[in-house]
Formats: structure tokens, C-alpha cells, sequence
């Protein structure tokens, strides 16, 4: 868990949007911008684990609301955009969190469809957020949009080109909307989490074999590979509040100083 405890009332009457929030990294930033007062919509392909989530936030006296949602499908963002414009007429915190690793094969080995398959739902998905939610956002007084990218949004990798390929892309959709929307007082920030414990991680070193796990905690400065979802959400609820109120464009990086030196 996070050492930094929630701030009380921080968020305290905004309405929140956060995608692939049904678990991972998406939970934990559902529950603490919850914890901080916001009113949390929360998004999510799988809807039997979203209800479930839905279920344990509100038994801890969360405000929460669960759509189901596939982040590729515009039909999908049309809908929830004209739920949203019905139920609560605007939307102050915007966190595209939702994201997937399909494939960890250089190109030669890779498919068609590994690639489509991640670009769409790392990378289209942001554009479609942006076509139907800066309507919304435009009636805020406070909008913040957070992106998640990864430290591979910053730097390349071995193989993972589909990867790295669209979380890079969603850097630069930042820094572009950044610039686009800072006149209708839109704040737009990518977070860059280096290795973070979450099922995604697991099912990553499972795929690349004995000794990954052991070589990858070689490259951290701050000695760990057990930072934890927690670790993640309080960056989320900064730059969703007014304390960041005069950052936009910018790239947070949370990797334990794993590109330190690069």
C-alpha cells in the first residue's frame, strides 16, 4: 500500500472517468480519487469483474459507477459519452488507464493482429476518448486528462515494438492535446510507470522465462520490483487536482529510477 494517505476532499465534487478501472493500476486510481471526494465513473471490457469492483468500492462508502466499455469501439465511447451528458452534464477528470501488452515479439515474429489488436486499445483508445469526452471536459472549471503511457512510451525496447509503438504514441497525443486544449482550460499529462506489480507484469515475465524476473530487478536503482498499484494512484490524484494546476504536457515518470541513466 501507499504511504501517502488520500487527501480528504481534494476532489471533493468532481465527476471522474477512469478506463480499465476494474483492476490493476485502473482499481486503485478508481478508489483513490474516490478516497479524495470525486465521484468515480469507471470503465471496463470485462463486466463481470467491473460489477464485482463495483460492489467492494461502494461497501467501503465509495461513490462509484461501473460502464462496461471496449476502448476500441467508438460506438461504445459515443454511448457512454451521452450517459455521461445526461446523468451528470460534464466531466472533470478524464484517466485513460486502459491498456494491454499482447505481444513481446520483434516484428519478424510478430502478426498483424498482435499489432491491431495494440494499437487499438493502447492507442486509438485515446483518440477516441479525446473525440468524445473534450465536449465534456470543455464545460469543467477544473479538466484534467491523465494518460497512461510506460517508460516505453519514453525509451525502446527489445521486441515489444507494437508496445512500444503506442505507448509512445500516447505520449505525443499528450503533449499534442496539451497544447490544443490548454485554451479551454483542459490539463493533459501522460504517466510513465516503469514495473509495477499487476497481473500484466506476471503474465510478461511468465512469457519470457527463467531468469527475466531476476534480470530486470538488475536495472532498477531503488533496488525493488514489487512497487505496487498504490504507488501509482497518488500521482493520478496530483495531477487530477488543482495542486497541479499549472502542469500540462508534462511526463511523471514512476519507475523507481529505472531511466535514470538512460
Amino acid at each position: 500500500m501507499s504511504s501517502t494517505a488520500p487527501v480528504a476532499n481534494r476532489l471533493e465534487g468532481r465527476i471522474a472517468l477512469v478506463t480499465g478501472g476494474a483492476g490493476g493500476q485502473g482499481l486503485e486510481h478508481t478508489r483513490r480519487l474516490a478516497q479524495e471526494g470525486a465521484m468515480v465513473h469507471f470503465a471496463d471490457i470485462n463486466a463481470e469483474v467491473g460489477a464485482e469492483a463495483e460492489r467492494t468500492l461502494k461497501a467501503e462508502g465509495l461513490q462509484v459507477v461501473f460502464h462496461q466499455l471496449d476502448v476500441s469501439r467508438i460506438e461504445q465511447w459515443q454511448t457512454l459519452a451521452a450517459e455521461l451528458e445526461a446523468t451528470v452534464g460534464h466531466l472533470d477528470i478524464l484517466v485513460n488507464n486502459a491498456g494491454i501488452l499482447a505481444d513481446i515479439h520483434p516484428a519478424e515474429l510478430s502478426t498483424e493482429a498482435a499489432w491491431e489488436k495494440t494499437t487499438n486499445v493502447n492507442q486509438k483508445s485515446i483518440f477516441l476518448s479525446f473525440h468524445t469526452m473534450i465536449p465534456l471536459l470543455k464545460k469543467s472549471k477544473h479538466a484534467s486528462v491523465i494518460n497512461t503511457s510506460s517508460i516505453f512510451g519514453l525509451v525502446g525496447a527489445d521486441g515489444y515494438l507494437s508496445y512500444v509503438a503506442s505507448k509512445g504514441a500516447v505520449t505525443l497525443m499528450t503533449k499534442s492535446a496539451a497544447f490544443s486544449y490548454g485554451r479551454f482550460g483542459i490539463r493533459v499529462n501522460s504517466i510513465h510507470p516503469g514495473y509495477i506489480d499487476t497481473q500484466m507484469l506476471r503474465d510478461e515475465f511468465a512469457q519470457l522465462g527463467e531468469g527475466a524476473e531476476e534480470a530486470t530487478l538488475t536495472t532498477i536503482p531503488m533496488g525493488r520490483l514489487n512497487a505496487t498499484a498504490e504507488e501509482i494512484s497518488p500521482a493520478v490524484a496530483f495531477l487530477a487536482s488543482d495542486d497541479a494546476s499549472y502542469i500540462s504536457g508534462a511526463e511523471l515518470l514512476i519507475d523507481g529510477g529505472l531511466l535514470a541513466g538512460r
